[in-house]
């Protein structure tokens, strides 16, 4: 057994953090340190193909790996950075190993068990950050997509609840869903526009 072989290191980032609608997701990922995977940058160097084969052999080569979520109502009520911060201690506590060190993109990480470091920029330098940068961007993709079916006409399967023009043109005629965080200003003023 090499001396290595008992470190587990997860790293962890979120997505959907600057969004004007849906949850907010953090994912934890521990990753063998022979794990093969050829490709592995920031979720958003990447395209949606890239990240979806990504996703699936991180999952598959992975020594573990976890996502968490802060809702809506949540996110309304302790702040977006309160809520970025649980959603990232649920992923670590989902994790099914125990990490050794965490290691956190940018430079505020939550509250936890394990030693923890913050990277800025670590969704740019360190693999097993990249890693979960891919997982929680497909698992929140794919959530968003499935929204734009039960909330249709804001189009989140396109801009994922990102604030682009359709999606504020959308908010001023439609006025906010319940998916929309009013504790963010374009939302709050639909909501006084529609009310």
């Amino acid at each position: 057994m090499n001396a290595g072989a008992d470190v587990r290191i997860a790293g962890i980032d979120e997505v959907g953090r600057g969004c004007l609608a849906g949850p907010v997701y953090a994912a934890a990922v521990i990753l063998p340190p022979d794990h093969g995977l050829i490709g592995l940058r920031d979720s958003k160097r990447l395209s949606a193909a890239q990240r979806e084969r990504l996703a699936t052999q991180i999952r598959a080569t992975g020594f573990d790996y976890a996502i968490g979520i802060a809702t809506v109502a949540e996110i309304d009520a302790v702040n977006i950075l309160q809520a970025t911060l649980l959603a990232m201690q649920r992923a670590v506590a989902a994790l099914r190993q125990a990490p050794t060190q965490c290691l956190i993109d940018g430079n505020r990480g939550p509250q936890l068990d394990y030693p923890t470091q913050t990277i800025i920029g670590g969704d740019d330098s360190v693999e097993a950050i990249m890693a979960a940068s891919i997982i929680a961007k497909v698992a929140r993709d794919a959530e968003l997509s499935r929204l734009d079916q039960q909330y249709p006409g804001y189009g989140m399967a396109q801009h994922k609840g990102y604030g682009t023009p359709l999606h504020l043109a959308a908010l001023q005629r439609l006025g906010p869903a319940p998916i929309h965080r009013l504790s963010f200003a374009p939302c709050a003023a639909a909501a006084r526009n529609t009310a």
